[in-house]
């Protein structure tokens, strides 16, 4: 009947209804969720306290969750959770099922209260929810349960072991290494993510067009970016250690024939294989690999359906002539286990090493980059984008990043390539520049627009389509050797 109804409603054309029927289906959608919330913690503790899981030949409740219900692992973990914290405070579960409060309310309330002394959360739960159905809003719940926790705060008899139950953080990676991120930060952290945010995410000038949750968010990156720099890391003058360049051997094999199909695919760096064809994909983010050092790595998989079809196809093909070793004219049908064996031997060899396949692959069709001596199946040495000198170089004489109107230091800025890579651009001091995160990644190589380093030593940005243009500051003042 449950399910009914809401198909009926997912069905209906609302905008046909009165506003105030949509209004009411929105409050009672809302106040479903509150009972929904309730039932299904109460349904999932009877389950996992019986263990239900067992008759589906599952571990434990939420592996169950996850394969039964077809919920991601994460959304299997909240549930869980959830049923353990209305477990721990009934009243709100009451609330909850008779629709007195909402599902978020409700989590609000648990948190204030689980900051109290064991004892006063029930009569905590109590005076809040009472306060919830006499009309009270959320800042008026939150000044309450801030005056119960300064009357019943006690002194912290072992400083030196605390709790950590108000802090987690979550990271969930999706699709393609991105992620999404949630959690329950104390105020300190709160107070010091702040900071970096306010600090970091400023806007970087009349170009920048990002919107604040943009700004948080490239400045989260940044700060990480600096606090790896900072670290006892190899002195790269604050830029990333390394990129890992992964790519399966049948894609690389798949993407040469494409780009050997449409032509060539461009114009060979400086130093590249004779003949050799520019595969169409970036070794990494745009800008990224610019400066960094990047390590190629070729990764394989056995075919075992096209193994063993091959395996069965020699072993029983008897030689003609007399009984021999078995690979010789006259042998008996070889042991299927052993031609396996053999072939996926010599595949691996075939593969592998400095002269197999992969790396003969790699470095004919890859930049100079990555097409270093490699290692099977098929990790390159590591290969510094910009050398140590050049980057000295570059630091020395731009001092801070050099676009318009920017004044970062050295410890948060990379080297571009003024002329990309990709177009033959040389790795030279007159061909490098030193830029911000921002100005490198994501005005450059995001935005389109394009620098120039001008001969007097400033600097000229242009927009995608010519319409602005940014002059730098004046040269740098010569300094003392």
């Amino acid at each position: 009947m449950m399910l009914a109804g809401l198909r009926w409603l997912a069905s209906a054309d609302m905008a046909e209804v009165p506003v105030p029927v949509q209004a009411g289906c929105l409050r009672g959608l809302e106040q479903a969720l509150s009972i929904h919330a309730a039932a299904r913690a109460s349904a999932l503790a009877a389950f996992a306290a019986q263990g239900g899981q067992e008759a589906d030949g599952h571990g434990s409740p939420r592996t169950w969750l996850t394969w039964q219900t077809r919920v991601t692992r994460q959304a299997a973990s909240a549930a869980l959770a959830w049923t353990r914290r209305l477990a721990a405070h009934p009243a709100v579960a009451d609330a909850l099922a008779d629709a007195a409060i909402t599902v978020s309310w409700a989590r609000q309330v648990c948190d204030w209260t689980d900051r109290l002394p064991a004892d006063a959360r029930p009569d905590a739960d109590a005076i809040l929810l009472a306060a919830a159905r006499a009309g009270a809003d959320l800042d008026g719940l939150a000044r309450l349960a801030e005056e119960m926790a300064a009357r019943l705060a006690r002194p912290d008899r072992d400083p030196d072991r605390g709790h950590f139950d108000d802090r987690a953080l979550y990271l969930a990676v999706t699709l393609d290494g991105a992620s999404r991120l949630r959690g329950d930060l104390t105020p300190q952290a709160t107070a010091t993510l702040r900071a970096l945010l306010d600090v970091l995410g400023k806007p970087a000038g009349p170009a920048d067009t990002r919107t604040c949750p943009q700004r948080d968010h490239d400045a989260l990156e940044e700060a990480g970016r600096r606090l790896i720099a900072a670290g006892g890391l190899p002195d790269r003058a604050g830029q990333p250690v390394q990129i890992q360049l992964h790519i399966t051997l049948d894609e690389l094999i798949r993407r040469i024939g494409a780009a050997g199909t449409a032509g060539t695919a461009g114009t060979p760096p400086a130093g590249s294989p004779a003949g050799g064809v520019v595969p169409p994909w970036p070794a990494a983010a745009p800008g990224y690999d610019c400066d960094a050092s990047i390590a190629p790595i070729v990764t394989g998989r056995v075919d075992h359906d096209l193994l063993d079809r091959i395996t069965r196809r020699i072993a029983s093909h008897p030689q003609s002539g007399p009984a021999g070793p078995p690979g010789q004219a006259g042998a008996p049908p070889a042991d299927a286990a052993a031609v396996r064996d053999l072939i996926l031997a010599s595949a691996v060899a075939l593969l592998s090493g400095p002269g197999g396949l992969a790396s003969i692959l790699r470095t004919g069709t890859l930049p100079p980059l990555a097409a270093s001596v490699s290692l099977p199946l098929d990790v390159s040495a590591v290969t510094d984008t910009i050398p140590p000198h050049l980057r000295r170089a570059v630091i020395v004489r731009d001092r801070h990043c050099a676009a318009p109107g920017c004044d970062q230091p050295p410890a948060a800025c990379q080297i571009h390539h003024l002329t990309p890579r990709s177009e033959g651009g040389p790795t030279r001091l007159t061909n490098l520049i030193l830029l911000c995160t921002f100005h490198h990644l994501i005005m450059i190589h995001r935005w389109g627009w394009t620098i120039r380093l001008n001969a007097d030593g400033t600097t000229t940005a242009t927009s995608p389509n010519g319409a602005r243009v940014l002059h730098s500051h004046s040269p740098p003042p010569a300094t003392a050797a």
